[in-house]
């Protein structure tokens, strides 16, 4: 009976000695955080941009207002300029004042827009300090993705400004 005991004891320990070593799964569990990777982020934007219809552009374009005040809070205010912009992008193809965007560029800003107005987000909007912070991610992926088709489109709202001032 004692040297049952002993093999029982001896296993429990053996076991416990090799459960502390980390497993995929335990290393898997510590790696997820609520913040999107940027990859994360960009892959979210490009599948999303693919669902954009003329009816999301529009809906962008009526609550730009509301939009625009969301970037006066938390993590989005260091991007009110880009977010700015991007809402000018939106406003002036829906007006039809610039079509030189590609639609694609047009789609991931407009998904980029609404995921930020909307309250069903990765990180709820509601959770202080870091409810932003997915909504600002990906903002900041939306302007890599669209950088070049931005500066086309800030060079020729510098060209129309110049032209009626004189």
């Amino acid at each position: 009976m004692a040297m049952m005991k002993r093999t029982t004891d001896q296993r429990s320990t053996a076991s416990k000695k090799v459960s502390s070593k980390p497993t995929k799964r335990t290393v898997a569990k510590k790696r997820r955080t609520l913040v999107p990777t940027p990859a994360q982020a960009r892959g979210l934007i490009e599948k999303g941009a693919k669902t954009v219809s003329e009816v999301d552009i529009e809906h962008v374009y009526t609550e730009s207002k509301k939009i625009s005040e969301l970037f006066s809070k938390g993590k989005l205010k260091e991007l009110i300029d880009d977010g700015t912009l991007l809402l000018d992008v939106v406003s002036d193809y829906w007006t039809g004042k610039y079509r030189a965007i590609p639609y694609f560029s047009l789609a991931a800003i407009v998904f980029s827009l609404l995921y930020v107005l909307s309250p069903i987000d990765l990180i709820p909007d509601a959770i202080p300090v870091i409810g932003l912070v997915d909504d600002a991610l990906v903002i900041k992926i939306c302007l890599l993705l669209v950088l070049q088709d931005l500066r086309a489109y800030e060079a020729w709202k510098l060209a129309k400004s110049k032209r009626k001032k004189k």
